[in-house]
């Protein structure tokens, strides 16, 4: 999952060498922060947040699927 996720933010940022993802357990559930310049917060968020909102779907999803429960924040 977090491949996934860097894959992702990979795409979207102008600085893809900047991107880091690391994981962390928190009240069971698995919390991915994703580390980004501060140039870039700007480009996941996206419009009222519609960026990370889908991220954050596609990242719920793959952990529904794996009986999971994955959180995503933004760290800039």
């Amino acid at each position: 999952m977090e491949r996934l996720l860097e894959f992702l933010a990979r795409s979207l940022v102008d600085n893809p060498d900047e991107i880091k993802v690391t994981m962390a357990e928190e009240d069971g559930a698995q919390v991915l922060e994703l580390h980004v310049a501060e140039d870039d917060a700007g480009q996941l968020i996206g419009r009222r947040g519609r960026t990370i909102t889908a991220l954050r779907t596609v990242m719920r999803a793959c952990g529904a699927a794996n009986d999971r429960r994955v959180l995503v924040d933004l760290v800039d």
